[in-house]
């Protein structure tokens, strides 16, 4: 039977932790987490310890409104019956008093670990379906062509392979996608609202667009300011993760600006592209926006590459300039291409069929990058 080995132990009562983790050091691995971190660990299996003021009741709720198949130890140094009371109008009934009861809490939280990795292994099989990759793009100024980058990218994509792609528009007042991928859509993310709570696979295909020369997912913006504070990183987090069980690919065109929801996009991409012009500006710009990401722990190493938009003799640098003062790998440099606001104007997509024989130099600048990701 498989075992989760994973606890995580959330409470302020710093003698009680102490002696939860030596009881358990020799079997899990314990991660000490606050309750505003659950979100981000996402646990399987949690020991809520009580503290002054029987922190653990209100915890517990804050656990199981974010995490419904969670399950959840409390412990406590003494007998409290209005702890236990709350803890059992929530459906807990696993409360321990510690020390005294070391044995019966180990053979539970053994019992819990088992059942946790059981619903583990699930997930995973649910995720084959879908390889659950979070790509996401961002950039810290305008006009570097992010938004046609990343729907040409996931366009590309999906043609010249056989995966499940899902592309989300997050920029969220003016959105993009729909005039790239020539769209019109009266539906957006703000219709996922509604099913927050139990968003899943066929929630998301209801919502979303199907691009119609590559059979490509698309989830547009709203394209207005009012409905977009609606949206709450609460929303962005179920959605990613919904999508991850059912989607092989999930490309994210995010905004400039940095708030709870790209900052929650960002933490749950497996690699996150920086679009950006050769020019000294754009490498200010950069530096700027690294140093915030490092503030917020955003981990860029081995996340993170540059893709380097608008290249032409005329530019105020080269790729071998940038490579002195940005330590991130190069993913890609895309071509400047005339002909590419032609297409944009007639609201044509840029990509129609795989394999295409003709097509922008933009286009054939992602057609390559794309086929060496997939090789």
């Amino acid at each position: 039977m498989p075992l989760t080995n994973d606890v995580y132990i959330i409470g302020k009562n710093e003698e009680l932790v102490s002696l939860v983790k030596e009881q358990i050091g020799n079997y899990f691995t314990a991660h000490e987490i606050a309750i505003e971190e659950i979100r981000k660990y996402e646990p399987n299996l949690i020991v809520l310890v009580n503290a002054e003021g029987n922190t653990a009741v209100e915890y517990a709720q804050l656990i199981l409104s974010e995490l419904h198949e969670t399950a959840i130890i409390c412990v406590n140094d003494e007998e409290n019956f209005d702890v236990l009371r709350g803890l059992n109008r929530l459906g807990i009934t696993d409360y321990y008093i510690l020390p005294g009861e070391e044995i019966l809490f180990m053979e539970k939280l053994h019992t819990l670990a088992r059942e946790a990795g059981q619903r583990k292994l699930q997930d995973q099989a649910l995720m084959k379906r879908g390889g659950g990759k979070v790509f996401s793009f961002y950039s810290g100024s305008g006009g570097t062509g992010k938004s046609i980058v990343s729907s040409v990218f996931a366009q590309t994509l999906k043609l010249e392979s056989t995966a499940n792609v899902l592309f989300i528009d997050l920029n969220l007042q003016y959105g993009g996608a729909e005039t790239y991928l020539n769209l019109d859509s009266s539906r957006s993310i703000v219709d996922l609202l509604p099913v927050i709570d139990e968003l899943n696979e066929q929630h998301i295909r209801n919502v979303a667009e199907m691009e119609e020369h590559s059979n490509m997912h698309v989830i547009v913006s709203p394209r207005d300011a009012e409905m977009a504070e609606r949206v709450s990183e609460e929303l962005i987090l179920r959605l990613l993760r919904a999508a991850k069980r059912s989607y092989d690919f999930i490309i994210i065109d995010l905004p400039v600006w940095m708030d709870e929801r790209t900052y929650i996009a960002l933490e749950e991409s497996t690699k996150i592209y920086y679009v950006m012009n050769l020019d000294t500006q754009a490498i200010k710009i950069f530096h700027h926006v690294e140093k915030l990401f490092q503030r917020l722990g955003i981990v860029m190493e081995e996340r993170m590459d540059m893709v380097l938009n608008f290249k032409g003799k005329d530019k105020e640098l080269t790729k071998k300039d940038l490579e002195r003062f940005v330590t991130y790998p190069i993913a890609v440099e895309i071509r400047r291409d005339k002909n590419l606001q032609n297409f944009i104007n007639k609201g044509v997509p840029l990509r129609k069929t795989p394999k295409e024989k003709k097509m922008t130099s933009f286009a054939k600048d992602v057609h390559k990058w794309v086929n060496s990701m997939l090789k």
